[in-house]
């Protein structure tokens, strides 16, 4: 049961639009009450305008908007005396109303009013809520939903056929609830719920309450199993992961044919029931249970037809394949059916992908869109659960279902996205995360709309980094992860988790590192072979995972390996340092030479001396490099700088510049190339 989150003690000070905006947000915090970016709340009041004089105002959640995340900057505030003649008017189309409603907004600097103002303004209530409540759509979803609801709520309600928010629809309703002195609620067939009262706590109050009463008949009704029971076993988690890990750079490469994509991956109780039941297959594909699921879930899944008892991962990787193929053909042809004049078609891969055994794979434009995907579908999962337990689940047609996706006025809302950057919709997995060049490179990418994965020795100073990023930035754009670059098992683990945090990869940033100084007599294996291990495997191991998911995403990528100046110089009592370096930069021109083909591009940028925020530059290497140089340690800087032509030192910013260079399209068809970032050591230039 859906449980009360009103708390006197926060409510008993706010005034105005405070209320509203803590009703909206209590509202919106429960996702069985109100979808992500759905439903809409208002509120009326008397407020003083320009002219010193009283009016009576509406304040109505503003379009783009989240009700678990709304401000008072978010609402929109209009006139009601110059809305109010609209209820004489027999039709309006969407333009009309928009246009109209924009010219009683009380503030041209309010954001654009929601889609269904009208159902708010034509209602005589100080305080509205239309939501779209898990057990309530399960009943409008039903195919004798009004009957069901006369179970319910008796004679208490108003039952109004589909029909897309706008005018008419808001008409409707109001007319309705004229009609019927007892109603305490408005049903909308296939949408959802409307309540009111005469104060904040009492409108909410009513919601929760009509909410229960289904969700209370619901259970009482249950005499099956949810989707007929089970039909597949539920695999081992650690089973499950694993062949999720291997099937999600190949689900990734196939929805990013015509645009790159971020994946969600979900394996939730709810998830796993629903993909393991008997009646998936058949009732994921009725289509979706509310316009405002389809949005971004689209008519339907894509639903993977596969023995998760008897399968093998090679024959789900086939399954995919074809499967996300002839999904985006089917897509195609039901857009060519449906079309009107000037409607541009979306990417056809499908935005929710159902698999047996596995889960649900969600893909969006960042890992916050995908996971909008997949908040909604459990939405939708809970709702076909509720209405297949009392009756036959139905949903809009296809032609209704196509103008809900292609609607103008949900257009609208796309336009209120920030533009993409160049490394939108990327996927960047550095090394030595954790360190000044690596934690500012993944800064540098995240300013212009990349996913980071910082893998680091150092889990600690990784997760301080992607913190920091997430509070910036927004959450989900970092993650951190452990990984000890020498050891095989750890970075091939770590190339699945990125696998199930986003999919797949599209850069590699190979920066791990260490340094040591000794004259060459008195390099020891052990030193030697240290330099190799982290300098020389490390690198090896890294590229190689990276090489593999890139190929089997066959979109491309890019790979920087972070060298040094000593790649190229031969830089005195460094003999083991200097010359893994130089190894670096030859394997990057190695794999260069074999990624050409699969459109993997492998780059070296050589930085020397950069000792802002560096663990290697806090450890013995400075007192070996003063030693080396006759000078004192906090001489090194000044030293560094005077031995450059241009006179400058060398910040971790500056390498990150680079890096970011090689990872973009103004690089991308450079390759096998190095670039000196030191400011001008003459012994290094290249020749």
């Amino acid at each position: 049961m859906v449980q009360s989150a009103w708390s006197n003690e926060k409510a008993e000070n706010l005034t105005g639009l405070q209320e509203l905006v803590y009703r909206s947000n209590i509202i919106g915090s429960d996702r069985a009450v109100c979808n992500w970016g759905g439903g809409n709340t208002s509120m009326k009041t008397m407020e003083r305008d320009f002219r010193g004089q009283d009016i009576e105002v509406m304040w109505v959640k503003g379009s783009g908007s989240d009700l678990a995340t709304m401000e008072a900057e978010n609402f929109t505030g209009l006139k009601l005396e110059d809305i109010r003649p609209l209820m004489e008017r027999a039709y309006m189309t969407d333009e009309e109303m928009v246009d109209y409603l924009t010219h009683c907004m009380i503030d041209a600097k309010h954001p654009r009013m929601s889609i269904e103002t009208l159902l708010h303004a034509f209602l005589p209530y100080r305080h509205v809520d239309h939501t779209h409540p898990d057990a309530i759509i399960s009943i409008c979803c039903a195919h004798n939903g009004q009957k069901l609801a006369e179970k319910i709520y008796g004679d208490r309600f108003v039952w109004v056929p589909y029909v897309r928010p706008g005018f008419e629809l808001s008409k409707m309703i109001a007319q309705g609830v004229a009609a019927n002195p007892h109603a305490e609620l408005v049903l909308m067939e296939k949408h959802g719920l409307v309540t009111w009262g005469d104060t904040s706590e009492q409108a909410y109050t009513q919601t929760i309450r009509m909410i229960n009463k289904a969700e209370q008949y619901i259970k009482n009704a249950q005499t099956v199993s949810p989707f007929g029971g089970e039909k597949f076993s539920v695999k081992d988690k650690e089973q499950r992961h694993q062949l999720t890990a291997a099937i999600m750079p190949l689900i990734r490469g196939e929805v990013s044919k015509e645009q790159q994509m971020i994946l969600d991956y979900d394996d939730s109780t709810d998830i796993l029931e629903f993909v393991n039941s008997v009646a998936a297959k058949t009732v994921s594909q009725i289509g979706a249970a509310c316009p405002d699921h389809l949005v971004h879930t689209k008519m339907k899944p894509l639903f993977i037809d596969w023995d998760a008892n008897a399968g093998d991962v090679q024959q789900l990787q086939q399954l995919l394949q074809q499967g996300i193929r002839n999904y985006k053909v089917e897509y195609e042809t039901y857009f060519e059916r449906n079309k009107n004049e000037g409607d541009v078609m979306f990417a056809a891969a499908p935005r929710v992908i159902l698999i047996p055994g596995v889960g649900m794979v969600t893909t969006g434009k960042s890992k916050a869109s995908a996971q909008v995907s997949s908040a909604l579908y459990h939405r939708a999962i809970a709702v076909m659960k509720g209405t297949t337990l009392v009756s036959n689940f139905v949903s809009l047609n296809e032609n209704e279902s196509f103008n809900v996706e292609y609607w103008p006025l949900e257009l609208y809302k796309l336009t209120l996205a920030p533009k993409e950057a160049e490394f939108s919709r990327k996927v960047a997995f550095i090394t030595g995360g954790a360190g000044g060049i690596g934690s500012a490179t993944a800064r540098r990418f995240v300013a212009e709309g990349a996913h980071v994965v910082l893998a680091d020795l150092n889990l600690e100073g990784a997760q301080k980094v992607a913190t920091d990023i997430n509070e910036q930035a927004g959450e989900l754009r970092a993650i951190a992860l452990q990984m000890d670059v020498t050891n095989e098992e750890l970075v091939k683990k770590a190339f699945e988790q990125t696998a199930l945090a986003f999919g797949g990869v599209d850069i590699v940033v190979n920066n791990a590192g260490l340094a040591t100084s000794s004259p060459f007599e008195d390099t020891t294996l052990q030193e030697w072979q240290l330099n190799l291990d982290v300098l020389g495997t490390g690198y090896f191991l890294v590229a190689r995972e990276a090489f593999k998911q890139m190929k089997i995403q066959a979109n491309g990528g890019s790979m920087v390996f972070v060298g040094s100046k000593n790649s190229i110089y031969a830089g005195k009592n460094a003999a083991a340092y200097s010359s893994v370096k130089a190894l670096e930069t030859h394997l990057a021109r190695c794999i260069a030479t074999e990624g050409g083909e699969y459109g993997i591009r492998v780059n070296s940028v050589l930085p020397d001396a950069v000792l802002q925020g560096s663990a290697i530059w806090g450890s013995r290497w400075r007192e070996e490099r003063a030693a080396a140089y006759n000078i004192e340690p906090n001489e090194l800087e000044e030293h560094y700088k005077k031995r450059t032509t241009l006179l400058v030192n060398i910040f971790p910013a500056d390498i990150a510049e680079a890096i970011a260079f090689f990872a973009s399209s103004k690089a991308e068809k450079t390759t096998g190339c190095m670039l000196t970032v030191d400011g001008g050591v003459p012994a290094a230039f290249t020749r």
